[in-house]
């Protein structure tokens, strides 16, 4: 039986994995074994690590990273961190292959600790690029230390292999996000306005902000002016809470000082993501710079403003609207998502371009097909 370890540091990329983590879980060929880290831990972030517990995980171990400064020097000290703790949970657990998303600091962290250790590491959404953000390095990173790369689309795969990596070790698996609204059994309108205490049938946009992590010199500028922005929509207004990069307990300050002052607003720190994928169904744009824009709203034909440059170098469907930090910027950008009758006929025929939806199902037959003890595996060659 093969020891697939997880990873897993947000909320976001657990949902993201929750599929495949069940797919593991439920074949009697493989064992899951699931380390949770980083905000999961965190009252601060909602403590999410109950919810991972209700879903029927059983969590193998638990590594404390998350300092309480968000700084850079913040950041790195908890890299520092996840990697000590990650190399003993690692001894201790003995898995035959490490299973990671992404493309943050805490994931760096456990592929560093597994490269050590030689333990063979997979790697999710590898070859994507987030041009604003630290982000960028770290996915790349990411992908010089993995030996089996699960790509989102052809395309990214592609550029994997530009990188060096050679071809029988990538595979266009499709995003894991379009599984979620798959095999999920969304919320109907009336049972999300209830939970959330909201009036559906309002003009309503969801906004979910995180910091552009290497722009933070001007994050006050961005923060005014979205702010300023939203505040002249007079629309209703949904946040959720940004991930705890640098800067983000900032933007989290300005959002909760925001709402005092707008009664048509709603902060949540944490929606999970039956109620997050619900809300893409029935809000009427979303705003901000979250990669779910990009991902999964291109499903339901929502109009999305993407501010900034944090998810610039992505593809893109057609329902993207980008626009940079300027007030006036966002507002035609919202005006466009709401009130340009040629984009909003366009829009309804958006596609997705990242797979059919099944990703889970492809990576465990991958991972089960893949001898994880051929020393082939671990002696990484370039191909250029």
């Amino acid at each position: 039986m093969k020891k697939i370890a997880v990873v897993t540091g947000t909320r976001a990329e657990y949902g993201l994995l929750y599929w495949t983590m069940k797919e593991i879980m439920n074949d009697p060929d493989l064992k899951l074994q699931l380390i949770v880290t980083g905000m999961h831990l965190s009252p601060e972030f909602g403590l999410t690590v109950k919810d991972i517990e209700n879903d029927g995980f059983k969590i193998d171990e638990k590594v404390e990273i998350l300092l309480s400064s968000d700084t850079g020097q913040g950041i790195a000290k908890s890299i520092g961190l996840g990697i000590i703790g990650f190399a003993q949970t690692f001894s201790r657990l003995n898995p035959d292959m490490l299973l990671i998303l992404g493309d943050r600091f805490e994931i760096f962290a456990a592929a560093t600790a597994a490269m050590a250790l030689n333990i063979p590491i997979g790697h999710i959404s590898g070859g994507e690029s987030t041009e604003g953000a630290i982000d960028e390095q770290i996915r790349h990173a990411i992908t010089k230390i993995a030996h089996i790369h699960f790509a989102s689309c052809d395309y990214y795969a592609n550029r994997i292999k530009k990188m060096g990596e050679e071809e029988w070790r990538v595979f266009n698996v499709g995003a894991p996000g379009l599984e979620n609204i798959r095999r999920l059994q969304l919320l109907d309108k009336n049972q999300l306005e209830k939970l959330l205490d909201i009036n559906l049938d309002k003009v309503t946009l969801l906004v979910t902000y995180h910091p552009t992590t290497l722009e933070l010199q001007s994050l006050k500028m961005q923060m005014d002016n979205i702010l300023d922005a939203l505040m002249e929509t007079g629309y209703q207004l949904i946040f959720t809470y940004p991930n705890s990069d640098s800067g983000g307990r900032y933007i989290i300050e300005r959002i909760k000082e925001f709402a005092k002052t707008y009664a048509n607003a709603k902060v949540f720190v944490n929606l999970g993501q039956l109620k997050y994928l619900s809300l893409l169904k029935y809000v009427d744009a979303m705003v901000g710079n979250s990669s779910s824009g990009i991902i999964e709203a291109p499903y339901f034909k929502l109009p999305v403003i993407n501010i900034g440059d944090r998810q610039k170098g992505r593809l893109k469907a057609f329902n993207i609207i980008d626009v940079g930090y300027t007030k006036d910027e966002i507002l035609c950008g919202i005006n466009k998502a709401l009130k340009d009758e040629d984009y909003k006929v366009k829009v309804k025929e958006t596609k997705s371009i990242y797979g059919d939806g099944n990703t889970s199902k492809n990576i465990v037959e991958i991972i089960k097909r893949v001898d994880l003890k051929d020393d082939k595996l671990l002696k990484k060659k370039l191909t250029y």
